[in-house]
């Protein structure tokens, strides 16, 4: 609690010396910024200026000869000059752009914390003002502000005046810190400031969630937490696991983590080398502005979904996790339900994957299946000769080499075949057909070749022979390239045999049933969502893995969502990097992860684990409501928020039930909540109560190819709403019947978490157990 000076200057409160002097610096602060500005754009335009005429005549200072040799080369090294110095010149406005938006952000509020921090062995205190850049004197001798992410700011998240230390490239550096300030400064006025302990004050942290909810995630570096900052600031840990109750900042923290990635490694790291895995494309769209507010460049972001889909769909109608979530939610009835449930959880499984790399051994000394090879519809390498080339290789060769020597084979016994086709009537036949282009190219080929040949006969000949080779090649050459690509094996085939053989392997109970269901979608050339990564992980196993060296750190949101298999298999994916790994073992409502451990819980070499147990999204009295829905709430810590508890009530049917939605919302409105979600079990709930409100209010429905969403009502399911917040939250149906089976806990309590200010429950009859628990 911040409990020695506490100012506002609209409280009417004495306008003290200390009061002047920062707002001072305000001014002065801005007046530095306003001259840089200026000369800044200057520069700029003289830079871009300079970029203009070089585009304009930069063939007319290039030399062009390419009558030999020698001037070829001069030719090429008088280009590439020209390019290198027009690539420096738009580089320079391009770092020129990215200041004058650094300086912008800094204007209106150029930081917000001051630590006075007195150096062992120093004679005074140096003033260390902390913002979200830095920014240098006139002369660039000074800072007037350093960049939060530089080692010393690490003491005004670390520390309480008093002793104090910070860790540089060089060493520990030790002292202590005499004071520690936290200010509220907006348009260029001071409005709040005071001074505060090891935390960041309440004041401050009041402030700023006290506001309504964005639909853009905000950055939230004037209020990091000291836990916070120990995800951020971790240099030591391959693998960083940070357990964090809804609300507790786990993925603005993530995100902060990156910018001060960028920062530390900014010489050796670039923003190309972060991904970041996230649950859904409207979580893309909610994160997307955290880091350009900051004055990086965003991370590459997708989904482990697209994921899949980049390397599977074309091939197969492959499964999303929400229609498999749906699925699990409302098909209890029916037939061949706890079938595909038990195959959720196997197939999700580390048993699962062992079976598959044991299936791999089998197949390597029997089982491969292969495709024919096709030209022009007639077999080339039957599938049978191509498995007597792999399977005459060595056996201590590992699948994927030998699956590169077949293929090495088989395009030079295609060479072959291509030369024998060159004389057939069909290549005759379409070399008539040839358009003028084509002819040309092949005119100019005959003359080169009689430039470089002594040799002398008809040019008809030479003509003939280059249009055969080149008809010839040109109908070989996709061909070629799928078998550099190994699609002479047949990996659905593969894949289908791995739930035929009965014998040889240990299964599961229920593993017949699971057979049946699986080889049938394989038939119709789907694959539920279960099955894509033991797919992929097959492929990779039997062709070579796809591993990713570019990334450096990956960052895995909603960690929870992961089963153990595709924590492994990402693992193979990017096998070099740092991963950060997120999520809450309370918010795990898929069907592979309500009752079993999630990747939150890996205990791996080079793991370091953080938990987060307090929450600063909702109001007090709400998260001591939600606490209170799953096993170990008690362990939630509130932030210090009050606001009003939240509202339970049963109504009769569904026409009472809108009535009163209706009502509510009117309410909320009226009280200035900018950002209300209806939230529902289902899409298929969601859609129904879409199609009855938005008669009467203007609502807006989200599924799961919404990217990005606006201030006003919205109706979703609650797995889609996961890493979201609102001012309000309405709960559509908290009844008994909808949410009455205890793997629907989690999806309860996930739902309600989303309410900053505001949350209110309707039942339909009576209320769920969840809540009277």
């Amino acid at each position: 609690m911040s409990n020695i000076i506490f100012f506002y200057k609209e409280c009417g409160r004495r306008v003290n010396k200390e009061w002047q002097e920062e707002q001072a610096r305000v001014k002065d602060i801005q007046t530095v910024i306003d001259q840089k500005f200026i000369q800044l754009q200057e520069n700029m335009g003289g830079v871009k200026e300079g970029v203009i005429e070089l585009r304009k005549t930069f063939w007319e200072d290039v030399t062009v000869n390419l009558d030999e040799p020698d001037d070829v080369i001069e030719t090429f090294t008088s280009i590439k000059q020209q390019a290198e110095l027009l690539a420096e010149r738009e580089r320079t406005h391009g770092q020129s752009y990215k200041q004058l938006r650094q300086l912008d952000r800094l204007k209106n509020s150029p930081y917000f914390g001051r630590i006075d921090f007195h150096e062992d062995g120093e004679k005074a205190a140096d003033q260390i003002y902390i913002g979200i850049a830095s920014l240098m004197d006139e002369d660039d001798e000074q800072f007037l502000i350093y960049d939060w992410r530089a080692p010393i700011s690490s003491l005004y998240y670390d520390y309480s005046p008093g002793r104090a230390s910070y860790q540089t490239p060089s060493g520990m550096i030790e002292g202590k810190m005499e004071l520690k300030r936290q200010f509220i400064i907006k348009n260029g006025q001071l409005k709040g400031m005071f001074d505060t302990g090891v935390t960041i004050g309440d004041s401050l942290l009041q402030e700023v969630l006290g506001g309504n909810a964005s639909t853009q995630m905000k950055s939230i570096v004037a209020t990091i937490q000291r836990e916070q900052n120990q995800i951020i600031r971790n240099d030591r840990s391959k693998y960083l696991i940070v357990q964090g109750v809804a609300g507790s900042g786990k993925t603005s923290a993530a995100l902060q983590r990156v910018a001060y990635l960028l920062y530390r490694y900014r010489n050796t790291l670039s923003s190309n080398n972060i991904m970041l895995f996230s649950p859904n494309p409207l979580f893309n769209s909610y994160v997307a502005t955290v880091l350009p507010e900051l004055g990086e460049d965003n991370m590459e972001q997708t989904t482990y979904q697209q994921y899949l889909i980049t390397r599977l769909g074309k091939e197969f109608n492959v499964e999303d996790p929400f229609s498999q979530m749906e699925y699990t939610l409302t098909a209890m009835d029916e037939q061949g339900y706890e079938t595909r449930m038990m195959a959720i959880r196997y197939k999700a499984s580390l048993e699962f994957k062992e079976q598959i790399d044991q299936y791999v051994t089998y197949l390597s000394e029997q089982g491969l299946i292969f495709k024919n090879i096709l030209f022009r519809g007639r077999k080339i390498f039957s599938a049978e000769d191509i498995a007597k080339i792999f399977y005459s290789l060595d056996r201590s060769i590992s699948i994927p080499n030998r699956m590169k020597i077949t293929s090495e084979q088989l395009l030079k016994m295609m060479a072959k075949q291509e030369r024998q086709e060159r004389t057939k009537d069909w290549v005759l036949e379409e070399a008539e057909l040839l358009d003028k282009d084509d002819y040309l190219e092949v005119y100019r080929r005959v003359q080169k070749e009689q430039e470089q040949s002594e040799e002398t006969f008809d040019d008809a000949e030479r003509e003939q022979r280059i249009l055969a080779k080149m008809i010839v090649n040109k109908h070989f050459k996709p061909i070629r390239q799928a078998v550099k690509r190994f699609k002479f094996l047949n990996m659905k085939a593969v894949y289908r045999q791995l739930f035929q053989l009965k014998e040889s392997f240990l299964w599961p109970e229920g593993w017949g049933e699971i057979c049946t269901a699986t080889i049938g979608q394989l038939q119709a050339n789907a694959l539920f969502y279960e099955d894509a990564t033991p797919y992929l992980y097959l492929q990779d196993q039997l062709e070579g893995r796809k591993s990713n060296t570019l990334i450096r750190h990956l960052f895995i949101d909603e960690a929870q969502d992961y089963s153990p298999f595709q924590f492994e298999f990402l693992k193979q994916l990017f096998p070099h990097c740092k991963m950060t790994i997120l999520g809450d073992v309370n918010q795990a409502i898929y069907a592979h992860t309500i009752n079993a451990p999630t990747i939150l819980g890996t205990d791996l070499e080079g793991t370091e684990k953080i938990v987060l147990t307090r929450s600063y999204r909702s109001t007090k009295q709400i998260v001591d409501f939600t606490k209170g829905i799953i096993s170990g709430g008690e362990m939630i810590e509130p932030f210090n928020r009050e606001g009003e508890k939240p509202v339970l009530k049963e109504v009769a049917d569904i026409h009472s039930l809108h009535a009163n939605i209706e009502a509510c919302i009117g309410r909320m409105k009226a009280k200035g909540h900018e950002t209300i979600a209806v939230i529902c079990k289902t899409m298929a709930e969601s859609q129904e109560a879409y199609d009855s409100l938005n008669k009467k209010l203007n609502i807006r429905l989200m599924d799961k190819n919404t990217n990005s969403y606006e201030k006003g009502i919205v109706i979703l399911p609650a797995y889609l709403a996961k890493g979201i917040e609102f001012d309000a939250v309405i709960i559509y149906n908290a009844s008994k019947q909808q949410y009455g089976r205890e793997y629907e806990r989690k999806l309860f309590y996930t739902a309600c978490t989303r309410a900053m200010h505001e949350l209110h429950l309707f039942s339909i009859g009576e209320k769920t157990t969840f809540i009277e628990e």
